[in-house]
C-alpha cells in the first residue's frame, strides 16, 4: 500500500465521455513525484507532435505532488499542464488554495483531460466517485457564481473548485484556471485549452487523505515549520507580497510603463502591500494547513465595488497592473484584480499587454479610432479598467488584446514587436533582468516562457539562501551584477531546487531547507530518498519539457530575451544599465552545457541514459551528433 499518495489516476476522455483509473507502479511515482513533473512525463508521450494548443488532442492534466494535502505548511498546490495556447511550446502553472490537497483526499494524484466534450461540461469528484455533469447552466458566469452554483447543486457546501471564468471559454490566451476563487495557474493561457475542451472546472470533496509512513515525525515537522514561520516569513504573514515596493523602485526593480521608464518611487508607496493593509484589506487568507497566511483579501465600496472573496492583488498583480501601466491608484488596482478573477485571466498577462498597448497608444500605432475614443495613455487608471473588461469579454480592441503580447504586435505591425515584452510568447514577470542577470538567464531558458519562480532573484541571495544551497556544494558567494560560469552554476542549482518544488508541489514561503525536502518525502512517503535522488527529478523534468519543445519547433534562438532589455531604462538607478548580449549568450551556452545539452539546446542521448529515461531518446531529432553519442 502507497503512503502519502492514492497510487491512482483519473483519466477522462471527455469526447466520449468516458472515465478511467490508471495505476502507474512505485517507480513511476519516485521518477516523476507528480505536479510538474507529471505534466513533462504526460505532455511529452501523450501529445501529437505539432498539436494544436486548442485542439482535442492537446491533453490537459492537474498534478498534486506525493505529498500534497498532508498536514503541513506549504503543502496545498498543485500544477496544471498543457501544451500552451500563449507559447505553443510546453506549458506548466502552479497554483495554492485547497483544491489540489482535496483532491488528494478524494482519493486521485492527477487528472488527466483528453479529447474535447461536444457541450460545456464539468467534473464532479466526491469520496472516489467521478462523473461528468452537464455544465449548460455554468457556462457564461464569472468564477464565483459558477462555484456557487456547483456547490448548490452538489449539496456540498465545502467542495472545492478549479474554473474557468468567461475568458477561458472564450479561448483568450491569457486565461487561467482558478482554484478557490482567488489562487491562479496564471501563466501559459491554460484557461484557454479548458475552454477549447468544453471544461467548465473540476469540483472536488474528499474525507480520506493519504496515509502517512510516519505521522508523529509529520506533526514535529510540522511544528517546528510554524515556529520558524514567525520569524523568517513573518513579512508575508504580516502583508503578503509587494511590501516596500518604493525601494524596488529605487533600485530600478519595479517595472515601470512597459518596463520602459526607471521613475515610480513616490506612486509605489501608494500601492504596494503596506498601503492595501493601511487602506482596503479587510483580512488575510490562507491555502491548505498553512500557518503562512499571506493571501491579501480586501473590500471596497467607493468608488469601485469589490468583494472580498476574490482575494487581493499581490506583487505581482501591483506591479503589472500598476506600476508598470504607470497606475498609482490603489482603488483602481484592486479592482482590476477581482475583475482578472471574475473572468479568469492572468493579471501579468493582461496588466503586462495594457502596458504594451498603452506605449503602442503613445507611438501611434494604436489610435484613438481602435480604442473607440478611450485615451489609453499611461496612467489612466479608468482606461486600464475599460480595456481591461474589454480583454475579459473579448470586445473591440480587447479582442486582439486578449491573444497576448506577442500575437497583438503581430495583429497591430506598425513597429510594434519593438514594444513587445515577453519571452517565447509569454510575457515577462515584474522583476527587472539589467539588474538581476541570472533572473535574466532564467527567463531566456525556460521551457514555459518568462517565469519568475522556477527561476533565481540575484539580489534575494543573501547569507540564508546560500546557507540552502552550500548542502548542494555552493560554497562560495557570486556578485548579484556577475552572469559568468559560477553565477550560472548558482542559477542552475537553485532553479532546480524550484522546480523539485513544483514537481512536489510545495510552496516556497514556508521557509523549508531543501534538505527538508528529504524529510518530508521520507516521512509521507515512507522511501528512504536523498536530496541526489530528488535533485535528479527535477533535471529529469526539465529535460523532458526540453525535448517537449525542441519536438514542437524551438531552437536555441528561441531562448533570448525581448529587445528592450539590452538597453537601459530612461531614468533612475538602471539608466545606464542593460543587459549585454555577448554576456547572455556565453550564459546560456555554459548552461546547455551543464545540463548536458548540445550546443543547440539539444539534450544529448547520454543525459537521457545518465537521467534514467533512455525511452525519450525517441523524441531526439535524428542527427549525426546524436547518433554518435551513446
Amino acid at each position: 500500500m502507497p503512503y502519502g499518495y492514492n497510487g491512482k489516476i483519473l483519466r477522462v476522455d471527455l469526447t466520449e465521455e468516458r472515465l478511467t483509473t490508471e495505476e502507474p507502479p512505485e517507480a513511476w511515482y519516485r521518477a516523476y513525484l507528480g505536479g510538474m513533473g507529471a505534466v513533462a512525463y504526460h505532455l511529452l508521450t501523450e501529445n501529437p507532435p505539432g498539436a494544436d494548443a486548442l485542439s482535442p488532442q492537446n491533453t490537459l492534466v492537474m498534478a498534486p505532488g506525493v505529498i500534497s494535502g498532508a498536514p503541513f505548511s506549504g503543502s496545498g498546490r498543485n500544477a496544471v499542464g498543457a501544451k500552451s495556447p500563449l507559447t505553443e511550446g510546453f506549458g506548466e502553472a502552479d497554483v495554492g488554495g485547497y483544491w489540489g490537497a482535496e483532491l488528494k483526499h478524494a482519493g486521485y494524484d492527477s487528472l488527466i483531460f483528453t479529447g474535447a466534450a461536444e457541450k460545456p461540461v464539468w467534473l464532479w469528484i466526491n469520496d472516489g466517485e467521478a462523473e461528468i455533469r452537464d455544465a449548460h447552466g455554468l457556462w457564461g458566469l464569472q468564477i464565483a457564481d459558477a462555484e456557487d452554483r456547483m456547490r448548490e447543486e452538489t449539496g456540498e457546501p465545502q467542495a472545492r473548485t478549479a474554473l474557468i471564468g468567461p475568458s477561458g471559454e472564450n479561448l483568450s490566451r491569457l486565461a487561467c484556471v482558478m482554484n478557490d476563487l482567488n489562487h491562479a495557474a496564471g501563466r501559459c493561457g491554460l484557461g484557454a485549452v479548458m475552454g477549447a475542451k468544453n471544461l467548465k472546472g473540476v469540483a472536488v470533496r474528499g474525507h480520506n487523505p493519504p496515509k502517512m509512513a510516519d505521522p508523529d515525525r509529520m506533526r514535529e515537522l510540522a511544528q517546528a515549520i510554524v515556529a520558524r514561520i514567525r520569524v523568517e516569513s513573518q513579512g508575508f504573514s504580516d502583508y503578503g507580497t509587494g511590501a516596500g515596493m518604493d525601494a524596488g523602485a529605487a533600485t530600478g526593480n519595479l517595472p515601470t510603463r512597459n518596463f520602459r521608464d526607471g521613475s515610480f518611487e513616490e506612486e509605489a508607496r501608494m500601492i504596494d502591500a503596506i498601503a492595501v493593509k493601511e487602506k482596503y484589506r479587510v483580512g488575510m487568507g490562507t491555502c491548505y494547513a498553512c500557518a503562512v497566511r499571506c493571501k491579501k483579501e480586501v473590500a471596497l465600496e467607493e468608488p469601485y465595488l469589490v468583494e472580498a472573496r476574490y482575494g487581493g492583488p499581490e506583487y505581482e498583480t501591483l506591479g503589472a497592473l500598476g506600476s508598470d501601466c504607470g497606475v498609482s491608484d490603489l482603488a483602481a488596482i484592486c479592482k482590476a484584480n477581482e475583475l482578472c478573477q471574475r473572468y479568469g485571466l492572468d493579471t501579468i498577462g493582461a496588466g503586462a499587454t495594457i502596458a504594451f498597448a498603452m506605449e503602442c497608444y503613445e507611438e501611434g500605432i494604436i489610435t484613438p479610432e481602435m480604442t473607440g475614443g478611450l485615451d489609453l495613455s499611461f496612467g489612466n487608471a479608468e482606461a486600464m479598467l475599460t480595456i481591461l473588461s474589454m480583454m475579459g469579454r473579448r470586445e473591440g480592441l480587447g479582442d486582439i488584446l486578449a491573444e497576448g503580447t506577442k500575437r497583438a504586435a503581430e495583429s497591430l505591425g506598425g513597429g510594434a514587436e519593438a514594444y513587445a515584452v515577453h519571452v517565447k510568447g509569454q510575457e515577462v514577470p515584474m522583476h527587472e533582468p539589467r539588474l538581476k542577470k541570472a533572473l535574466g538567464l532564467g527567463y531566456a531558458v525556460s521551457p514555459t516562457g518568462a517565469d519568475h519562480c522556477h527561476n533565481i532573484h540575484d539580489t534575494f541571495m543573501r547569507d540564508t539562501n546560500y546557507a540552502k544551497v552550500a548542502p548542494l556544494g555552493i560554497t562560495e558567494k557570486v556578485p548579484i551584477d556577475s552572469l559568468g560560469p559560477g553565477k550560472v552554476r548558482l542559477y542552475k542549482y537553485w532553479m532546480e531546487m524550484r522546480v523539485l518544488a513544483n514537481c512536489l508541489s510545495v510552496c516556497s514561503f514556508p521557509p523549508w531547507r531543501f534538505t527538508e525536502y528529504v524529510d518530508l518525502v521520507e516521512t509521507v512517503t515512507g522511501w528512504d530518498t536523498t536530496l541526489l535522488e530528488l535533485a535528479k527529478v527535477s533535471q529529469r523534468t526539465l529535460t523532458l519539457a526540453r525535448l517537449f519543445n525542441v519536438r514542437e519547433g524551438f531552437t536555441a534562438a528561441d531562448d533570448w530575451l525581448p529587445p528592450r532589455f539590452f538597453s537601459p531604462q530612461t531614468s533612475g538607478a538602471l539608466s545606464e544599465t542593460a543587459v549585454v548580449p555577448g554576456d547572455l549568450r556565453r550564459a546560456i551556452d555554459t548552461y546547455y552545457g551543464m545540463m548536458g545539452w548540445d550546443a543547440e539546446g539539444v539534450p544529448r542521448t547520454g543525459t537521457l541514459h545518465e537521467l534514467g529515461v533512455s525511452w525519450a531518446v525517441e523524441y531526439l531529432p535524428s542527427t549525426e551528433t546524436d547518433k554518435l553519442i551513446v
